[in-house]
């Protein structure tokens, strides 16, 4: 969700759903989509049939990708309506979108076997809590696309508190993301990045698959960990 794609904080100011989802139909947002996707994926490693959460699902574009990967019960969250109400147009069978925040999620402790959240934790206003309740509905497994501060996208886009699509957004480091979790029922932590250049040129694509996946310096940062322990409930003062 990279390069001239719209993020969460702007997007829907920005062009309309149908618009948004067509973007990863072009040269440049299939390549980028599928592979955030490949990565997301093989770093969560979702069983067939099992159920699976999206916070932030937008248009429901990776929800579809995750519904297609898990073929079980995928329900997507998002507080935008009007995306909503695409999303439940492209819906699949076992596809469900409901309106919620966050920070917010209205599923009992432990509901999905997995969880996914691409992007939207940068964009949301208590990054604590929403960290924390994803954990508390999840069994198994969470994986979290972030953008990530020490990249060239970053230098491009990011500085000053962002342009045009970006704005607005918090970029996180490694030392960052490990410090959120730190404290939370979380084992098996792993960080991975993807898209080192954000161009997206045949060159870049020829290079993506070589680049080591660490040091961290791809525009996207990818976050996955098993949940531990009993389920996290949000504290009275968060």
């Amino acid at each position: 969700m990279l390069v001239d794609a719209p993020e969460r904080s702007s997007r829907e100011h920005q062009m309309k759903p149908e618009d948004y989802d067509a973007w990863y139909r072009s040269p440049r947002g299939q390549w980028i989509g599928a592979t955030e996707h490949a990565l997301l994926r093989q770093m969560l490693n979702p069983e067939r049939g099992g159920s699976l959460l999206d916070v932030g699902c937008g248009t429901g574009h990776f929800t579809r990708l995750f519904a297609a990967d898990v073929r079980g019960a995928v329900v997507g969250i998002d507080p935008n309506l009007e995306w909503l109400c695409h999303a439940r147009g492209q819906a699949r069978q076992g596809e469900s979108y409901v309106a919620a925040r966050a920070e917010a999620l209205p599923f009992p402790d432990r509901a999905f076997d997995f969880a996914v959240s691409v992007t939207a934790l940068c964009f949301v206003d208590d990054q604590v809590l929403a960290l924390r309740e994803l954990l508390r509905v999840t069994r198994k497994r969470f994986v979290l696309g972030l953008l990530n501060r020490d990249s060239l996208l970053y230098l491009q886009k990011g500085r000053g508190g962002g342009v045009g699509a970006y704005a607005g957004a918090h970029w996180h480091t490694a030392a960052e993301v490990r410090a959120l979790l730190a404290a939370m029922p979380v084992r098996q932590l792993r960080l991975r990045t993807a898209i080192v250049l954000p161009q997206a040129t045949a060159l870049a694509r020829a290079l993506e698959p070589r680049w080591p996946r660490w040091p961290p310096l791809g525009g996207f940062l990818a976050v996955a960990g098993e949940v531990a322990g009993e389920a996290v409930r949000p504290s009275a003062t968060a």
